[in-house]
């Protein structure tokens, strides 16, 4: 019999460590040969860069509201933020009367973040939002109440840009929704309908629907019968929108499968139930990211509304510039910040977007 003679079994290294910030990097930053040189390269640009920009920016920089000061600094003049803020945020609006903007503003955007809350999601919601915005209207447009009359066209700066993202949002999804099962529908009169809609507004630029809005539809006008600009313009990006969205919408309805369908049918499903119980809630659920995309993309394309006189917030940063000559070379300081303000919004809705989609994907979890 063969003795039996002990083999041992060579040392095994220690198990990596797979959380915390240095497994981070090395699962992100340097996991192999090409994220590490990608890594390397981009850290230099940045260590060639941010000093500057650092110096620029913060050791030279000028924070009082001295116009002298500025032009004699070797860095950014961020005095000029605390100079014409106000009119930056809500442009030719009276002076004196900007709080009430900001009050119409402030209600408007905590009703938003509420709205964005599965704790909200009430039957009451939509009550109070007719509510809100029945008093924005009111304490903008004054007149009653003992409040001066403020005139539309002289609304603007960030409360402009937010009335207009929301109600064209809120007034493109469900005209989207339409388009979209509109193009997919059996009735030819209906699918070229949609199709002639959909196509004739994609084909022109944004621009291009908000002039012909503003300046053309005036002269469609029987003599003596105007609609207000802001009104004009509402529906301009309204209709806009809702051609890119309802494309979106579709590409969602054409992913679900026909057998689908076809089981609702011999369920005795009518076809709005059909789309109401079954289809819709998948098909949106795969384009939430599109959907969203096309949310930020209206939210950013308000600034377009300056080239009909509507000064929202980049516009109104500009009028805020062009019309003093003291501050007007320290437009850079300005973009920079309605650039935060604009990613504050953005970056939100990015958020909020990568939650419904953890939400609407836990089924397929299980």
């Amino acid at each position: 019999m063969t003795a039996q003679v002990f083999q041992p079994i060579a040392a095994r290294p220690a198990p990596v460590k797979t959380d915390g910030l240095l497994a981070w990097a090395r699962s992100n930053l340097f996991s192999n040969l090409q994220t590490s040189i990608g890594t390397v390269l981009i850290g230099l640009v940045l260590l060639y860069v941010l000093p500057p920009l650092f110096t620029w920016g913060v050791v030279n920089a000028v924070w009082a509201k001295d116009a002298d000061a500025c032009h004699q600094a070797l860095g950014a003049c961020w005095g000029v933020i605390g100079e014409k803020f106000r009119i930056i945020l809500f442009g030719r609006y009276p002076f004196e009367e900007q709080w009430r903007p900001l009050v119409g503003t402030t209600l408007m955007l905590g009703l938003l973040i509420a709205s964005c809350m599965r704790a909200f999601w009430k039957a009451w919601l939509p009550v109070v939002w007719i509510v809100v915005l029945a008093f924005f209207f009111t304490i903008m447009g004054g007149g009653v109440m003992g409040l001066s009359a403020v005139e539309t066209d002289r609304w603007g700066g960030l409360p402009l840009t937010i009335l207009l993202a929301t109600l064209s949002i809120a007034m493109a999804f469900p005209l989207a929704l339409l388009v979209a099962l509109g193009r997919r529908s059996k009735l030819p009169a209906i699918r070229s309908l949609c199709t002639v809609y959909v196509e004739l507004i994609r084909g022109v630029p944004l621009i291009s629907v908000l002039f012909m809005a503003s300046f053309m539809f005036p002269l469609l006008m029987p003599q003596g019968f105007t609609i207000d600009v802001l009104i004009r313009v509402l529906a301009g990006i309204t209709l806009f929108a809702a051609a890119y969205m309802a494309e979106v919408i579709r590409g969602g309805l054409q992913a679900i499968p026909k057998g689908q369908v076809e089981a609702a049918a011999t369920l005795g499903l009518s076809y709005w139930q059909t789309q109401r119980k079954i289809v819709l809630p998948q098909a949106l659920a795969m384009v939430v990211p599109g959907i969203m995309n096309n949310f930020i993309s209206i939210f950013k394309d308000t600034s377009l509304v300056t080239i009909v006189s509507l000064y929202e917030l980049t516009g109104a940063m500009s009028l805020a510039l062009n019309s003093d000559a003291d501050w007007r070379p320290f437009k850079i300081e300005a973009y920079i910040f309605i650039a935060f303000i604009y990613f504050a919004f953005c970056f939100s809705m990015s958020r909020y977007s990568q939650w419904i989609e953890k939400q609407v994907n836990k089924s397929k979890l299980r």
